[in-house]
């Protein structure tokens, strides 16, 4: 009946109880093989500027088959810092595709940083060379620390972390963090743990270039993720050339990821090749970069399980929302 439908509300940590790694890395590889196989579907993302100095966006898509329809309105508030606040905020909600009844409404932040996490993590798979030992990671804040933590999940070799804070001091809480999972340390040289590293993950706001072209080697692989916005970058010119790029949607890259700086270079889909619909043979002193923007398939296919588990085990608020 149209006058007993709810509403579910699942805050932040119902989300965070309700997450685990593998299941997310599940949801996301399938959020990737729907959009290589075109079966679901990608709508045009909003990504704008505001005057409070915040960037506010919405990703939405659908998987008709599957019924799974929704969006995530989400954004960065540089100025949350002032306030003890986490600067990224995510709201998602899923709706009833056949009449457009809204099923439920989903705090976004854990849900994108893992997701985003797990996407990096497919990247590292399907690209970085297998006996990859050592990985510099630029940021500390919460996409740093899920890039890293799911980098040492999915790729053993890895022993030695070096990380480049904003600042270029030491961060107590994000070494403190990895301690036991590898050896890690603070460098206050960019170019110089570039130099030595087989991976670079780049998870900042993407205010500019974080080091020098000349410091990336051969064989590197590049998970870059900042860039998500018109104008944003981390990478320097010259690494994109040299490079075999990418990217989780070759039209979002080229409007809002790493390659709007060289749009005229070729790509390829990430989803292409976990479904086998593209091949990439990797020779040892290849550079490959994987530019992250964000699918909003990835959200819709890891709030489908959350919303199902919330609902299934009693978690959340209900809310009467007749229709």
């Amino acid at each position: 009946m149209r006058s007993e439908a709810k509403l579910l509300l699942i805050d932040g940590p119902t989300v965070e109880r309700l997450l685990a790694p593998g299941d997310v890395l599940a949801a996301v590889r399938e959020a990737f093989e729907l959009h290589s196989r075109r079966e679901g579907r990608v709508f045009p993302v909003v990504r704008e500027h505001l005057s409070t100095g915040g960037v506010f966006g919405i990703k939405s898509g659908d998987v008709p088959d599957q019924g799974l329809l929704g969006f995530k309105a989400a954004g960065f508030w540089p100025a949350n810092r002032t306030q003890g606040g986490e600067p990224h905020q995510a709201t998602l909600m899923l709706f009833d595709s056949a009449t457009g009844r809204p099923l439920c409404v989903i705090d976004g932040n854990a849900i994108t940083t893992v997701r985003t996490g797990a996407a990096g993590a497919l990247g590292l798979q399907a690209l970085a060379r297998p006996d990859s030992a050592t990985v510099t990671v630029f940021g500390t804040g919460v996409q740093a620390r899920s890039q890293l933590s799911f980098a040492l999940e999915v790729l053993p070799s890895l022993r030695r972390a070096l990380y480049v804070s904003r600042d270029r001091q030491p961060d107590a809480a994000f070494e403190a963090a990895f301690a036991r999972r590898c050896e890690i340390s603070c460098s206050q040289d960019a170019n110089a743990a570039v130099s030595e590293s087989d991976i670079v993950i780049t998870a900042t706001p993407g205010a500019g270039p974080l080091f020098d072209a000349a410091a990336i080697r051969p064989g590197t692989h590049l998970n870059c993720v900042g860039a998500d916005t018109r104008g944003k970058r981390e990478l320097p010119d010259g690494v994109l050339e040299r490079a075999r790029i990418v990217v989780d949607d070759a039209e979002q890259a080229l409007r809002l990821g790493e390659l709007q700086w060289a749009s005229a270079l070729p790509c390829i889909e990430l989803g292409d090749l976990l479904s086998g619909k593209a091949k990439l043979e990797r020779n040892p002193d290849d550079i490959t970069v994987f530019d992250m923007t964000g699918l909003a398939l990835q959200d819709l296919t890891v709030a489908r399980f959350i919303f199902q588990r919330a609902s299934t085990q009693g978690l959340g608020i209900s809310t009467p929302w007749p229709w």
